[in-house]
């Protein structure tokens, strides 16, 4: 009896059941563990694809684009005259990222505009314009970027006077990053105006928002037609005129001619109707040019004072940084050229750049600037000097500036 109550229940039952329990316990534990690290809940909903594109502008755009603005920006503006090799890095980064992101952004157009309406329209586009892309699509749909800009009519023209100094002025005032100029002369409102606005519009180089065109063209000054065609174009343009003393710059007409035409007359005998009795050529170019106060009036038919600057070709010369620090005033353009863009080259006898826009090279103007002048019968100098004086007087009284050309 005793021996069969021992093995009623069998070892291996009991053992099963304890090792049953314990199995639960740690599978328990283990399932609570791994609930504690979150591991537990259920996966998310799957992203839709204008979410996508929202979440890209609202977040990754809009963190991304004004410390990418502002950390270039600043690094460009804080240094004066910034070099092309920055420019360039500024437009290599600039169609990177813009190739880097239109590549995400094509595959859904139509969510982009719908989310760029439903997450304030204003302020995204104004973000995505300023990345280099246009909200605006064609018939495929697609996103259209905006590249190097548009063409522009310019803003600013450099309307004379041949040989006061126009090729440096401009020469200098292209390495300022915000102005955009021709480099040859159009012509267009004293040769050209036939051909249209879209003709001289197309002439243009493309520029950035907040960039400056320019051209340059010496004859107009003296066009009696130009301010009339200038105003229709725009009443406000800004007009730059290079002056210089009228004897010195009809000589240097003259030299330039001498140069093409070695049988020209004598510039003696080309400044007198009459030498005898000493009645000055006015119907010569180069003497009728120096006459700036008859110019200027016609021009003052049209635009106010405001609208133009006078640059001094001698301080142009003397002083090239002060004169263009008066024309980005003028301009209103913030003063990035300064003295460290110049040094004084002793053989051409003017100052050149220590390094030209897309260069980091020394620049100075070519072969034909800086000529040697023919030696003039200096009693001749003396008459054209007498005969310019009233008309120099003027001058000084109509702009407010005292070149000193008589002293």
């Amino acid at each position: 009896m005793a021996f069969s109550r021992v093995f009623s229940d069998p070892p291996s039952k009991s053992i099963f059941k304890k090792f049953a329990v314990m199995l639960c316990s740690l599978l328990t534990s283990l399932y609570f563990l791994y609930c504690l690290t979150d591991r537990c809940s259920t996966m998310p909903t799957p992203v839709r694809a204008s979410d996508q594109v929202l979440g890209f502008l609202a977040s990754d755009l809009q963190d991304w684009q004004p410390l990418r603005r502002k950390r270039l920006l600043q690094k460009m503006i804080s240094k004066p005259g910034y070099d092309a090799g920055l420019i360039s890095r500024f437009h290599a980064e600039r169609n990177g990222v813009e190739a880097s992101v239109l590549s995400g952004l094509e595959a859904d157009t139509g969510n982009l505009r719908s989310d760029l309406r439903l997450a304030g329209s204003l302020e995204l586009a104004s973000l995505a314009r300023v990345s280099g892309f246009s909200t605006k699509t064609g018939s495929t749909g697609k996103l259209s970027q905006l590249g190097e800009g548009t063409k522009k009519l310019p803003q600013a023209i450099i309307i004379g006077v041949k040989k006061g100094g126009t090729r440096a002025l401009l020469e200098f005032l292209r390495v300022h990053p915000d102005i955009r100029a021709v480099g040859a002369e159009p012509h267009f409102f004293d040769r050209n105006y036939d051909n249209g606005l879209d003709w001289y519009r197309d002439l243009m180089p493309k520029t950035l928002e907040g960039q400056i065109t320019m051209e340059k063209t010496p004859s107009y000054f003296v066009t009696k037609e130009a301010p009339a065609r200038i105003y229709a174009m725009s009443r406000d343009t800004k007009l730059i005129v290079v002056v210089r003393d009228p004897v010195t710059r009809a000589i240097s007409d003259y030299t330039q001619t001498l140069s093409k035409k070695p049988d020209i007359p004598t510039f003696e005998s080309l400044t007198f109707k009459n030498r005898t009795t000493g009645l000055i050529d006015t119907s010569w170019s180069a003497v009728q040019i120096g006459i700036y106060a008859k110019h200027l009036d016609n021009w003052l038919q049209f635009f106010p004072m405001r609208q133009i600057l006078f640059v001094s070709g001698e301080r142009l010369i003397s002083d090239p940084a002060g004169e263009l620090g008066r024309v980005q005033d003028f301009l209103g353009l913030k003063r990035i050229i300064t003295d460290k863009h110049f040094y004084f080259n002793q053989t051409k006898g003017f100052p050149c750049l220590k390094k030209a826009e897309g260069s980091s090279k020394p620049h100075c103007l070519g072969k034909t600037k800086g000529r040697t002048h023919p030696n003039i019968d200096p009693e001749v100098v003396q008459r054209l000097r007498d005969f310019y004086r009233p008309f120099n007087m003027k001058f000084y009284q109509m702009t407010g500036r005292i070149f000193g050309w008589d002293e």
